[in-house]
Order: structure tokens, then sequence, then C-alpha cells
């Protein structure tokens, strides 16, 4: 599920194969990098409230690093359980760094 979008800085993104969790639209959002393509989600597991951006990133999926829960990055989705809720992306704008648009 997408729900809004989220600017960032290249410079404030993760690099690839990474992730980190930044603050933006006042709460706290996973960004990964995969292949060099942002994906931005939200930085807590709703099992448990696990921190995502502290998980394994393999590919498309984060695992949370509490329960092993894993999740499409790339859509929120659950790929395994235990949660049973998925998470919410966001679409990710890279502002320009000079204009910040």
């Amino acid at each position: 599920m997408t729900s809004g979008e989220i600017r960032i800085a290249r410079a404030d993104g993760p690099v690839p194969g990474r992730m980190k969790t930044l603050h933006a639209g006042g709460k706290q959002v996973a960004v990964a990098n995969v292949d060099g393509c942002y994906h931005a989600f939200d930085a807590v597991c709703p099992h448990t409230g696990g921190p995502l951006a502290e998980g394994r990133l393999r590919g498309n999926v984060v695992i949370c690093p509490w329960h092993r829960g894993v999740f499409d990055v790339r859509t929120g989705k659950i790929r395994a359980t235990p949660p049973l809720k998925n998470v919410t992306c966001y679409r990710v704008r890279v502002a320009d760094p000079v204009s910040g648009r």
C-alpha cells in the first residue's frame, strides 16, 4: 500500500544494498536503496515495533531484526510471517540539492 510521498536529498539516502531511518513528514521512515532505486516504508514493524532499517536487506525484501518478519520494500506486502499486517510504503522523490525540489 502506498501512502503519500516523501522527499529526500540524494546525499541523505543510503548507499546501494543498505537502509537507513530518516525523518520525513513528522514520522520515521525507513529508506532502502535497491540497485540505486530508493524505496521508503514505515520504519517500525507492525508486529512488535522492531526497527526495520536495522534489519537485513536481501534484494527487494527487508527482514525484521526482532522476529524475522519479511516485507517487500517495493510494496510493503508481507512475504513471511509472523507479522499479519503489511507496512505502509511511500513514493520517493529525490530532491535536487540546489533547488530543494
